[in-house]
Protein backbone atom coordinates (compact mmCIF):
# COMPACT_ATOMS: atom_id res chain seq x y z
CA UNK A 1 0.00 0.00 0.00
CA UNK A 2 1.23 3.23 -0.76
CA UNK A 3 1.28 6.37 2.05
CA UNK A 4 -0.57 9.43 1.06
CA UNK A 5 2.43 11.12 1.35
CA UNK A 6 4.12 8.81 -1.06
CA UNK A 7 1.12 9.42 -3.44
CA UNK A 8 1.53 13.57 -2.59
CA UNK A 9 4.69 13.50 -3.91
CA UNK A 10 3.46 11.59 -7.36
CA UNK A 11 0.57 14.04 -7.94
CA UNK A 12 3.15 16.75 -7.57
CA UNK A 13 5.39 15.38 -10.43
CA UNK A 14 2.34 15.18 -12.75
CA UNK A 15 1.11 18.55 -12.13
CA UNK A 16 4.74 20.07 -12.45
CA UNK A 17 5.67 18.23 -15.51
CA UNK A 18 2.11 19.56 -16.95
CA UNK A 19 0.70 16.35 -17.31
CA UNK A 20 -2.84 16.75 -15.40
CA UNK A 21 -3.94 19.20 -13.19
CA UNK A 22 -4.34 19.65 -9.40
CA UNK A 23 -7.94 18.12 -9.39
CA UNK A 24 -7.20 15.74 -11.80
CA UNK A 25 -4.08 14.67 -9.63
CA UNK A 26 -5.81 14.29 -6.89
CA UNK A 27 -8.95 11.94 -8.23
CA UNK A 28 -5.99 10.00 -10.08
CA UNK A 29 -4.02 9.64 -6.98
CA UNK A 30 -7.00 9.34 -4.50
CA UNK A 31 -6.00 11.86 -2.45
CA UNK A 32 -7.59 15.23 -1.24
CA UNK A 33 -6.96 18.44 -2.26
CA UNK A 34 -5.81 19.26 1.39
CA UNK A 35 -3.50 16.58 1.70
CA UNK A 36 -2.22 18.11 -1.96
CA UNK A 37 -1.71 21.62 -0.39
CA UNK A 38 -0.34 20.41 3.08
CA UNK A 39 3.41 21.46 3.89
CA UNK A 40 5.21 20.46 7.15
CA UNK A 41 5.43 22.61 9.46
CA UNK A 42 7.86 20.97 12.44
CA UNK A 43 10.95 20.22 10.08
CA UNK A 44 12.49 23.16 12.26
CA UNK A 45 11.34 21.57 15.35
CA UNK A 46 12.15 17.92 14.40
CA UNK A 47 15.93 19.11 14.07
CA UNK A 48 15.88 20.66 17.69
CA UNK A 49 14.37 17.03 18.97
CA UNK A 50 17.52 15.66 17.21
CA UNK A 51 20.01 17.74 18.22
CA UNK A 52 18.75 17.39 22.04
CA UNK A 53 18.71 13.49 21.46
CA UNK A 54 22.33 13.49 20.26
CA UNK A 55 23.22 15.67 23.25
CA UNK A 56 21.77 13.67 25.88
CA UNK A 57 23.08 10.44 24.37
CA UNK A 58 26.22 12.09 24.03
CA UNK A 59 26.61 12.91 27.67
CA UNK A 60 24.71 9.87 29.29
CA UNK A 61 25.54 7.28 27.28
CA UNK A 62 23.58 4.79 29.17
CA UNK A 63 20.46 6.65 28.58
CA UNK A 64 17.88 4.67 26.79
CA UNK A 65 15.03 6.08 25.63
CA UNK A 66 12.57 6.60 28.81
CA UNK A 67 15.05 8.13 30.38
CA UNK A 68 15.94 10.90 27.41
CA UNK A 69 12.59 11.27 27.05
CA UNK A 70 11.84 11.81 30.73
CA UNK A 71 14.44 14.43 30.97
CA UNK A 72 12.83 16.51 28.20
CA UNK A 73 9.69 16.28 29.18
CA UNK A 74 10.19 16.66 33.26
CA UNK A 75 13.43 18.13 33.27
CA UNK A 76 14.01 20.50 30.67
CA UNK A 77 9.82 21.31 30.11
CA UNK A 78 8.95 20.41 26.36
CA UNK A 79 5.67 19.10 25.69
CA UNK A 80 7.00 16.91 22.61
CA UNK A 81 4.81 13.70 22.52
CA UNK A 82 6.79 10.75 23.35
CA UNK A 83 5.95 8.99 19.92
CA UNK A 84 7.26 11.62 17.95
CA UNK A 85 10.74 11.92 19.98
CA UNK A 86 10.26 8.11 19.80
CA UNK A 87 10.31 8.10 15.78
CA UNK A 88 13.14 10.32 15.57
CA UNK A 89 15.45 8.27 18.31
CA UNK A 90 14.69 5.50 16.17
CA UNK A 91 15.65 7.44 12.66
CA UNK A 92 19.23 8.20 14.71
CA UNK A 93 19.37 5.01 15.66
CA UNK A 94 20.35 5.62 18.87
CA UNK A 95 19.22 2.56 20.63
CA UNK A 96 20.79 0.58 23.38
CA UNK A 97 22.04 -2.29 22.58
CA UNK A 98 20.46 -4.50 25.78
CA UNK A 99 22.29 -8.14 26.02
CA UNK A 100 19.90 -10.74 27.26
CA UNK A 101 19.95 -11.96 30.57
CA UNK A 102 18.65 -15.45 31.66
CA UNK A 103 15.39 -15.00 33.85
CA UNK A 104 15.59 -16.48 37.42
CA UNK A 105 12.21 -16.98 39.28
CA UNK A 106 12.51 -16.08 42.56
CA UNK A 107 9.62 -15.38 45.65
CA UNK A 108 8.91 -11.30 45.40
CA UNK A 109 10.29 -10.07 48.42
CA UNK A 110 8.47 -7.56 50.65
CA UNK A 111 8.33 -3.91 49.83
CA UNK A 112 10.11 -1.21 52.17
CA UNK A 113 8.14 1.16 53.85
CA UNK A 114 7.95 4.10 51.83
CA UNK A 115 8.93 7.07 54.34
CA UNK A 116 6.80 9.62 54.46
CA UNK A 117 9.04 12.90 54.21
CA UNK A 118 12.44 13.72 54.38
CA UNK A 119 14.59 13.08 57.36
CA UNK A 120 12.74 10.03 58.32
CA UNK A 121 14.76 7.54 57.35
CA UNK A 122 18.45 7.21 55.28
CA UNK A 123 20.43 4.91 53.91
CA UNK A 124 24.34 3.98 53.65
CA UNK A 125 26.63 2.18 51.96
CA UNK A 126 30.34 1.44 51.01
CA UNK A 127 31.33 0.47 47.24
CA UNK A 128 34.86 -0.36 45.91
CA UNK A 129 36.70 0.53 42.92
CA UNK A 130 40.13 0.81 41.31
CA UNK A 131 42.31 3.92 40.13
CA UNK A 132 44.25 2.97 36.72
CA UNK A 133 47.22 1.64 38.81
CA UNK A 134 45.22 -1.05 40.61
CA UNK A 135 44.92 1.10 43.93
CA UNK A 136 41.98 0.68 45.38
CA UNK A 137 39.45 3.08 46.94
CA UNK A 138 35.87 3.41 48.88
CA UNK A 139 32.76 5.53 48.25
CA UNK A 140 30.72 5.96 51.40
CA UNK A 141 26.67 6.79 49.73
CA UNK A 142 24.33 8.41 51.91
CA UNK A 143 20.65 8.77 50.70
CA UNK A 144 17.03 10.01 51.49
CA UNK A 145 14.85 7.37 51.25
CA UNK A 146 12.21 9.84 50.80
CA UNK A 147 13.25 11.15 47.46
CA UNK A 148 16.38 9.39 46.43
CA UNK A 149 18.36 12.25 46.89
CA UNK A 150 22.09 11.73 46.84
CA UNK A 151 23.21 13.46 50.34
CA UNK A 152 26.70 12.91 49.68
CA UNK A 153 28.87 10.45 48.69
CA UNK A 154 32.66 10.62 50.62
CA UNK A 155 35.76 9.48 48.61
CA UNK A 156 39.41 7.97 50.12
CA UNK A 157 41.37 5.60 49.95
CA UNK A 158 40.30 4.61 53.38
CA UNK A 159 37.12 5.35 55.27
CA UNK A 160 36.84 4.31 59.18
CA UNK A 161 34.21 4.99 61.53
CA UNK A 162 35.63 8.10 62.39
CA UNK A 163 35.16 9.16 58.80
CA UNK A 164 31.76 8.31 58.09
CA UNK A 165 30.55 10.07 61.66
CA UNK A 166 32.65 12.97 59.99
CA UNK A 167 30.52 12.39 56.89
CA UNK A 168 27.79 12.44 58.34
CA UNK A 169 28.07 15.27 60.23
CA UNK A 170 28.70 17.79 57.71
CA UNK A 171 25.62 16.50 56.03
CA UNK A 172 23.09 17.44 59.15
CA UNK A 173 24.33 20.50 59.20
CA UNK A 174 22.38 21.61 56.06
CA UNK A 175 19.79 18.59 55.94
CA UNK A 176 19.21 18.74 59.69
CA UNK A 177 19.23 15.41 61.47
CA UNK A 178 17.24 11.98 60.28
CA UNK A 179 14.88 9.85 62.82
CA UNK A 180 16.77 6.80 61.69
CA UNK A 181 19.54 5.49 59.24
CA UNK A 182 19.54 1.90 57.52
CA UNK A 183 23.02 0.43 56.74
CA UNK A 184 24.53 -3.34 56.90
CA UNK A 185 26.25 -4.46 59.49
CA UNK A 186 29.78 -3.88 58.17
CA UNK A 187 32.49 -3.27 60.75
CA UNK A 188 32.00 0.74 60.29
CA UNK A 189 28.63 0.25 61.44
CA UNK A 190 28.36 -2.28 64.32
CA UNK A 191 31.44 -0.52 66.14
CA UNK A 192 30.91 1.21 69.67
CA UNK A 193 31.72 4.73 67.93
CA UNK A 194 28.73 5.33 65.13
CA UNK A 195 26.44 3.39 67.96
CA UNK A 196 27.66 6.33 70.72
CA UNK A 197 27.45 8.90 67.87
CA UNK A 198 23.60 7.60 67.27
CA UNK A 199 22.82 7.74 70.44
CA UNK A 200 24.15 11.13 71.65
CA UNK A 201 21.78 12.30 68.78
CA UNK A 202 18.84 10.50 69.13
CA UNK A 203 18.98 8.88 66.00
CA UNK A 204 18.21 5.01 65.48
CA UNK A 205 20.19 2.57 63.17
CA UNK A 206 18.71 0.01 61.79
CA UNK A 207 20.77 -3.04 61.08
CA UNK A 208 19.74 -5.41 58.16
CA UNK A 209 19.84 -8.64 57.90
CA UNK A 210 23.22 -10.70 57.04
CA UNK A 211 22.90 -11.36 53.41
CA UNK A 212 19.96 -9.87 53.22
CA UNK A 213 21.05 -6.94 50.53
CA UNK A 214 17.27 -6.75 49.44
CA UNK A 215 16.67 -4.66 52.92
CA UNK A 216 18.45 -1.86 51.84
CA UNK A 217 17.10 -1.50 48.24
CA UNK A 218 16.87 2.00 48.07
CA UNK A 219 20.66 2.56 48.44
CA UNK A 220 21.47 -0.59 46.82
CA UNK A 221 19.59 0.45 43.43
CA UNK A 222 21.43 3.50 43.84
CA UNK A 223 24.94 1.84 44.28
CA UNK A 224 23.61 0.17 40.93
CA UNK A 225 23.33 3.32 39.41
CA UNK A 226 26.45 5.13 40.75
CA UNK A 227 28.69 1.85 38.74
CA UNK A 228 26.57 1.89 36.06
CA UNK A 229 26.07 5.84 35.21
CA UNK A 230 29.77 7.21 36.55
CA UNK A 231 32.20 4.61 37.86
CA UNK A 232 32.05 2.46 34.77
CA UNK A 233 32.21 5.32 32.50
CA UNK A 234 35.66 6.42 33.12
CA UNK A 235 38.99 6.25 34.14
CA UNK A 236 40.49 7.84 36.91
CA UNK A 237 44.19 8.07 37.71
CA UNK A 238 43.85 9.87 41.00
CA UNK A 239 41.61 10.23 44.10
CA UNK A 240 41.22 13.73 43.67
CA UNK A 241 39.87 13.09 40.30
CA UNK A 242 37.41 10.64 41.62
CA UNK A 243 36.49 13.05 44.33
CA UNK A 244 35.50 16.18 42.14
CA UNK A 245 33.44 13.62 39.52
CA UNK A 246 31.80 12.41 42.25
CA UNK A 247 30.61 15.97 43.25
CA UNK A 248 29.68 16.80 39.60
CA UNK A 249 27.80 13.47 38.95
CA UNK A 250 25.91 13.73 42.28
CA UNK A 251 24.60 17.24 41.19
CA UNK A 252 23.26 15.73 37.78
CA UNK A 253 21.89 12.77 39.82
CA UNK A 254 19.51 14.95 41.39
CA UNK A 255 19.04 17.81 39.49
CA UNK A 256 18.62 16.01 35.84
CA UNK A 257 18.59 12.26 36.46
CA UNK A 258 14.82 11.58 35.95
CA UNK A 259 13.90 8.73 38.70
CA UNK A 260 11.71 6.04 37.50
CA UNK A 261 11.31 5.17 41.57
CA UNK A 262 9.75 8.58 41.90
CA UNK A 263 7.50 8.56 38.31
CA UNK A 264 10.04 10.21 36.25
CA UNK A 265 10.83 13.24 37.68
CA UNK A 266 14.27 14.32 40.07
CA UNK A 267 15.19 13.97 43.63
CA UNK A 268 15.04 17.76 43.82
CA UNK A 269 11.67 17.79 42.27
CA UNK A 270 10.45 15.64 44.18
CA UNK A 271 12.27 17.60 47.03
CA UNK A 272 10.23 20.87 45.91
CA UNK A 273 6.76 19.79 46.55
CA UNK A 274 6.24 20.87 49.66
CA UNK A 275 6.91 18.15 52.02
CA UNK A 276 7.75 19.18 55.72
CA UNK A 277 10.49 18.23 57.12
CA UNK A 278 10.75 15.72 60.19
CA UNK A 279 12.33 17.67 63.27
Amino acid sequence: MVKPSRRREMAKIAVCKGRLSIRAACRAFKISETCYRYEPKLCDENAEIADWLIGITGRQRNWGFQMCFLYLRNVKGFKWNHKRVYRIYRELELNLRIKPKKRLYREKPEPLAEPEQINDIWSMDFMHDQLSDGRSFRAFNVIDDFNREALGIEIDFSLPAGRVIRALDQIIEWRGKPLAIRCDNGPEYVGHQLAAWAEKHGIGLQFIQPGKPQQNAYVERFNRTVRYDWLNQYIFETIEEVQEAATRWMWTYNNERPNMALGGITPKQKLAMGMPMAA
